[in-house]
């Protein structure tokens, strides 16, 4: 059973390319008490096609799909500013990558943890190239059949770089009834390895059950508001249900302690004499 949790608040791009949303849920996150924030970084003319960038959407920053992808990309200064807040606030970022420029530009920050999303998880030649970077790696797992994990679980450990798997179903807000938390099992036994869980779901029973089930790490999604502009914005949790996340689930593993199987507490004992005190006991 694993006694302690990495809590993951994935702000993604929540932010909306504004720094100030950026610093304003990094101070939520670790007021909640979570480990880390984590960014989603990408060169959006490796990512996605012409035609997808140059086709319609509307967004507050335009009317083209290559607006609004631009619009919610960081630059090397606000990440340079982010890295610098985050110190200050004495709280770990990273971001997964989604791109190999994306995850070179990301080197120059030195950090302790990298994200592999669950979109990447099927591209092996850059699941080699994370891999090679020897850095403690969260592989997400959603959309992915059982040879995309057995691949990158080969990967990982042909290149000897630590890792562990999150259990994830990509849906957005994934309904109760998909996700399927035995899967956790599965993945420890299978793979031997640690295994954490990144929710997408709203509200919080079914993080608290994933918690239930011995993981290591839980993501969640995280914003100032779910009713801003943005995909992942539904699924997500402002900074009341962050904090009630973790206090919750500290309690649950406080809760479990170890087998009292034929003891009871000293309070008990103080008890059992006032309620036993009628009955023929040496």
């Amino acid at each position: 059973m694993i006694d302690k949790i990495y809590f993951i608040a994935e702000i993604g791009i929540n932010h909306n390319g504004d720094m100030e949303i950026v610093k304003k849920l990094i101070d939520g996150a670790k007021k909640a008490g979570f480990n880390a924030v984590k960014f989603q970084k990408r060169d959006i003319d490796i990512v996605y096609t012409k035609d997808q960038l140059n086709g319609l959407r509307d967004s507050p920053w335009g009317s083209t799909f290559r607006a609004q992808k631009e619009g919610i990309e960081l630059n090397q200064k606000q990440y340079e500013q982010i890295n610098d807040y985050c110190k200050k606030n004495e709280i770990e970022w990273f971001a997964s990558a989604w791109d190999t420029n994306s995850l070179n530009f990301l080197d120059q920050f030195n950090l302790n943890y990298q994200k592999i999303a669950s979109a990447m998880i099927v591209d092996e030649s850059f699941l080699e190239q994370v891999a090679k970077k020897k850095k403690y790696t969260f592989i997400s797992t959603g959309m992915a059949e059982k040879i995309n994990i057995e691949t990158a679980v080969r990967i990982f450990k042909n290149n000897n770089c630590p890792f562990e798997l999150m259990h994830c179903v990509s849906t957005y807000p994934m309904k109760p009834e998909d996700a399927n938390l035995e899967t956790i099992n599965t993945l420890k036994e299978k793979f031997n390895c640690k295994v954490g869980y990144s929710g997408h779901e709203s509200g919080l029973a079914v993080s608290y059950a994933a918690a239930s089930y011995g993981i290591s790490s839980l993501e969640r999604h995280v914003t100032l508001d779910r009713s801003m502009y943005g995909s992942d914005q539904a699924a997500s949790l402002e900074l009341r249900g962050q904090i009630e996340l973790i206090s919750v689930i500290k309690k649950m593993m406080i809760a479990r302690g170890k087998s009292m199987y034929g003891h009871i507490t000293d309070d008990e004992q103080e008890i059992s004499k006032k309620l036993r005190a009628h009955l023929p006991l040496k």
